[in-house]
């Protein structure tokens, strides 16, 4: 596969940059042939993540959804791809497999168009395995060898976190984000995610070196989740962000060592 940036990839760079500030800076501290491979699902999940919030009709944002599940049965089948500029360079680097992996993330996200609850914690941790887990599957792979368990633990781990950050725009929006949003239930849920993210790193030899840069995305998980471990009023204050100093200096930190 060539490592060359051809427009569309140039697109999907952009749109990241734009929407996803740390999932760009995330995938330029990986290789140029892994950025290749990254920013085309960078991008998809810019745009499926932003589908249900763009408009107030509900069957339009579905339908938004069911254009991206459409495309991505394209390739799953091995038809002719729509042409698109996130769809293409896409359909260059995902498998059948792959793609049928983020047919269930997109799926998933139909919960961010309503705004009924979660019905428990199973069906809470059905929508974050779904979604980041099946995201860092996708990623991951798609760049080499990985084990799925371990990706789906990772993917878990990173998700709760961001989900924690973004808990007061989630409520801004009408939406019921926690299934428990007393302190206790938010050390509880940090805790179970934390529990994941070292079961995954006691396994990291079983992800690839070549896959490994598809990690790079969680570097901050870490972080965000003992500090709602151990503040959990930060998660309703908002301030579960790592300042830009440190955001960046822990993201080279990491890459540097070889750590996720």
């Amino acid at each position: 596969m060539s490592v060359a940036f051809d427009d569309d990839v140039k697109a999907c760079a952009a749109l990241v940059h734009r929407a996803d500030p740390d999932r760009f800076m995330a995938a330029m501290a990986a290789p140029v042939a892994a950025r290749v491979v990254l920013f085309p699902i960078y991008a998809l999940n810019v745009e499926v993540a932003r589908a249900p919030w763009v408009t107030q009709e509900t069957m339009i944002a579905e339908m938004r959804l069911q254009w991206w599940r459409d495309a991505l049965q394209e390739i799953a089948e091995g038809n002719t791809v729509r042409r698109h500029e996130v769809v293409t360079p896409l359909s260059r680097v995902l498998s059948p497999h792959l793609a049928a992996a983020l047919d269930e993330y997109v799926a998933v996200r139909r919960w961010d168009i309503y705004r009924d609850p979660f019905e428990d914690q199973a069906h809470f941790d059905k929508y974050l395995d779904q979604s980041a887990g099946s995201m860092m599957v996708a990623s991951a792979q798609a760049l080499g060898e990985a084990d799925e368990k371990v990706l789906r633990d990772f993917g878990y781990a990173v998700g709760v976190a961001n989900w924690l950050r973004a808990i007061p725009e989630l409520e801004a929006r009408g939406r019921i984000p926690l299934l428990d949003g007393t302190p206790a239930g938010v050390q509880a849920l940090a805790g179970s995610a934390l529990e994941r993210l070292e079961s995954a790193r006691a396994n990291r030899s079983r992800v690839s070196p070549e896959a490994c840069p598809a990690m790079h995305v969680g570097w901050q998980t870490d972080w965000v989740l003992r500090k709602a471990i151990a503040q959990p009023e930060r998660v309703a204050a908002g301030a579960l962000a790592q300042g830009e100093i440190r955001r960046r200096a822990s993201l080279m930190w990491n890459v540097a060592r070889g750590r996720w």
